[in-house]
């Protein structure tokens, strides 16, 4: 089955705008990507300055491979400043998909 990559971040009010627009701005860059399965981007609701980057693919080499391409990717950029980061810490947890269910075809 699947495994799962969950970026936790922790993201001050000030820079929430700032982190979602980035993601909007990257919006396609992973989902051509062998093994990718799905993604979301989770906005806390009340009580926590922590945001969720869901990613499921169908294997830890498929993911490692996208790090790979994607850290290759970040060393050829253009040169100049890059943007300070929006989050104040990053956690990634992983998982593997044990049992999964969706709505029925009735």
């Amino acid at each position: 089955m699947s495994i799962v990559k969950i970026n936790v971040l922790t993201v001050p009010a000030e820079q929430r705008e700032t982190l979602e627009r980035r993601f909007a701005a990257r919006a396609g860059a992973v989902e051509g990507s062998d093994g990718f399965e799905w993604f979301e981007l989770l906005r806390p609701v009340e009580g926590t300055d922590t945001y969720l980057v869901y990613t499921r693919w169908r294997s830890e080499e498929d993911f490692q491979r996208w790090m790979s391409d994607r850290a290759q990717a970040a060393h050829g950029g253009a040169p100049g400043e890059k943007p300070r980061p929006a989050a104040t810490d990053a956690t990634l947890w992983s998982f593997e998909v044990v049992q999964q269910a969706a709505p029925r075809q009735d």
